[in-house]
């Protein structure tokens, strides 16, 4: 934010006026304040306690604040589930954030109830940052009925790095459901591993489909969950999966070391992601994500080592995790399985 020049464009799901929200306002504020264009735009549910005071101090420094308007138009009352899940940071057309954290004290491990927070956000530098960009103005087009395009669209290359990115904007107004392909081409594709970190594993029976035929054809897949749970029906529900999934060759890890937020996936020595997309049916089919896809060995080796780390604090499941369970325990599992088009 401070080394902008131009414009920034900010957005997330969930922006709360805690300590870490008040800092990127005041930094905000500041830019604006020196004629630094600033676009701010939130999710209107994922961001529903943000108080007006917030919103207006950036707006009396100049800076352009809109909500993402989910249900706009007096017939869409009923679009309240289609949210807008990206978080987003670019600057000056040059530089790109995206990733799993919000911006809440909790993202930065200060909520004594989930204690440290596991998330992972990449930084993206060069031609592929104004593909990040052609996603915040649609939606910024969405909110506003705006367009702003007024910004150099030539693309700035990256100084000593030449890594093929490419951005998967993806959500409920594509003409296809893009996440849920990006998934099952991800996971076809993979000839030796496939794993996948995510806070919620809600999949849908296709993508479960291929995720046990990747097992049975002797694919290294590891799928990492938190051990702690934010939300119950997907906590449960998760176990249901387990069943079916482990006896392919499909492995399950609980992250232990606080609470696990990053959306983050592994294919082969090729390529890896780093988004906002849970590996869920609301991610699939519902929310608006994104998705940086990298193809280069360097990058995918760091992300290999990030996630061998996340595994030495996990513990793999095993079917005791489920036999050991109550009668109820398992019952709750698969009514909560009943609920997963909508988790």
């Amino acid at each position: 934010i401070d080394a902008a020049q131009d414009y920034i464009l900010f957005q997330f799901f969930i922006i709360k006026a805690d300590e870490i929200g008040s800092q990127c306002k005041d930094h905000l504020v500041a830019k604006a304040k020196q004629g630094v264009k600033v676009y701010f735009l939130y999710d209107e549910i994922g961001s529903h306690a943000l108080p007006a005071a917030y919103k207006n101090e950036l707006r009396q420094a100049g800076a352009e604040v809109y909500n993402f308007h989910t249900r706009k138009g007096v017939r869409n009352h009923f679009q309240i589930n289609f949210r807008n899940h990206r978080k987003v940071v670019i600057v000056d057309g040059r530089v790109a954030w995206i990733g799993g954290h919000n911006v809440g004290d909790e993202y930065l491990g200060r909520d004594p109830e989930f204690g440290h927070w596991r998330d992972t956000h990449v930084k993206i530098a060069g031609p592929a940052v104004l593909a990040a960009q052609v996603s915040f103005v649609e939606d910024w087009h969405w909110a506003t009925d705006t367009y702003i395009l007024q910004y150099p669209w030539l693309p700035v290359p990256a100084k000593n790095s030449d890594k093929k990115v490419l951005i998967v904007p993806s959500g409920p107004a594509d003409l296809l459901e893009t996440a849920t392909l990006m998934f099952h081409q991800a996971i076809n594709a993979a000839n030796e591993r496939i794993w996948i970190a995510s806070p919620y594993f809600v999949p849908d029976d296709a993508i479960l489909g291929a995720l046990q035929l990747a097992g049975l054809r002797g694919v290294d897949v590891r799928i990492l969950i938190p051990d702690k749970a934010d939300h119950l029906l997907v906590y449960l529900a998760a176990f249901s999966y387990f069943e079916e999934a482990s006896h392919t060759g499909v492995r399950f890890f609980r992250y232990t070391d606080g609470f696990l937020h990053q959306k983050v996936m592994l294919i082969d020595d090729r390529a890896a992601s780093v988004g906002t997309a849970n590996f869920d049916n609301r991610s699939f089919r519902l929310n608006f994500e994104i998705t940086a896809v990298v193809a280069d060995e360097s990058f995918v080796t760091e992300v290999e080592q990030m996630l061998e780390a996340d595994f030495a604090h996990a513990h793999e499941m095993s079917m005791s995790d489920v036999n050991e369970r109550s009668f109820w325990f398992k019952l709750s599992t698969r009514l909560a399985r009943l609920t997963s088009p909508v988790q």
